[in-house]
């Protein structure tokens, strides 16, 4: 009897202990989520860095800035726009990976950030993926495949059998070794298994300027480069990098519909957080972005620019651009690319 008595005394001491613990993880998560929210809700109390690791003037300048603009005024505060250009992204993107984790400094990424790993040696210096925490993707802008007017294609399929017809000889123009127009045209050749010669240019200006003139053939550009040229004549544009047409150019077909099944390049443009800022400040962010997005005013602008606004949650944009890192490392690794 004593000893049934103990062991129910027991088991009743330690279902207390069981429940002590439970309530004091459930008192623990609360404190956590209470100080996540009270964080949320004195930010931001200060100015907020929008650190864009390239030149003023392209698509993640532009598009940075169109947001920055539209973000201070919602969020009642100014975000300071940073240019910190070099070696191909890499400066600036470094800088972000090792800033604070309060919110107070974000990163304007596009596709050459899930491209660097496979083009330049990061030496540890921080990871496309791991090193940082998604906010929100904002706007993708599809690359155009365009052609001289004197070259004998009017269509992508005719453009294959003319690729294929002279194999080495057809050459393309691109902003550079790693650009994203070098990326389009090497994904073109790798998808439909042509070759075509790459001459490189230093920018999309002078590539485009170039097919233009006749000195190459063809370029994956971007609309805002190629749409006056083609909208003049002086290009003829044969499709579009993304999966549905383009409003700026509503009669030309997506690649992937015109003889190149799967083929897909969007330069993209999202906003990133260094890896550990709290989850709160991650919400929020993302919570403005998203109300940002349904501006008339900043549709118009994005799509002035030839962007379309794109929507998904921070672990969908995670998703996405992991999965964009191993599509361009297979290109990468297929045309042997290699930064200068």
């Amino acid at each position: 009897m004593a000893a049934r008595a103990l062991l129910h005394a027991t088991t009743l001491g330690a279902n207390a202990l069981v429940v002590l613990a439970v309530a004091v993880a459930i008192a623990a998560a609360a404190a956590v989520a209470a100080a996540g929210t009270a964080v949320a809700q004195a930010y931001p109390a200060k100015p907020i860095r929008l650190i864009i690791p390239f030149p003023p003037g392209g698509g993640s300048d532009v598009t940075g800035r169109i947001v920055a603009m539209a973000m201070s005024e919602r969020l009642g505060t100014q975000m300071v726009v940073d240019n910190r250009a070099g070696a191909g992204g890499i400066i600036g993107t470094e800088l972000a990976a090792n800033a604070a984790r309060d919110g107070y400094t974000l990163l304007v990424a596009s596709l050459a950030h899930v491209v660097s790993p496979w083009l330049y040696d990061l030496k540890g210096r921080f990871d496309p993926i791991r090193s940082f925490a998604p906010v929100a993707i904002v706007a993708g802008s599809p690359i155009v495949l365009v052609v001289h007017p004197g070259v004998p294609a009017r269509s992508v399929a005719e453009l294959l059998a003319l690729a294929r017809k002279n194999p080495g000889k057809l050459q393309y123009a691109s902003a550079g070794v790693g650009s994203v127009s070098h990326l389009a045209a090497e994904l073109f050749n790798y998808t439909a298994k042509v070759d075509m010669l790459h001459v490189p240019y230093k920018g999309a200006g002078a590539a485009t300027v170039d097919v233009v003139a006749g000195h190459a053939n063809l370029t994956f550009g971007g609309l805002l480069a190629t749409v006056p040229h083609v909208r003049a004549g002086r290009l003829r544009a044969l499709g579009v990098g993304s999966l549905q047409r383009n409003p700026i150019l509503p009669d030309v077909p997506p690649i992937a519909e015109a003889g190149v099944p799967d083929y897909e390049t969007v330069n993209w443009f999202g906003l990133l957080a260094p890896a550990g800022t709290p989850a709160a400040l991650i919400e929020r962010l993302h919570r403005e972005v998203t109300a940002v997005q349904e501006l008339p005013e900043i549709r118009k602008q994005l799509d002035n620019d030839g962007a379309t606004v794109l929507r998904m949650t921070p672990p969908q944009f995670g998703a996405y651009m992991a999965a964009d890192m191993e599509k361009w490392g297979r290109v990468v690794k297929a045309a042997g690319i290699k930064a200068n």
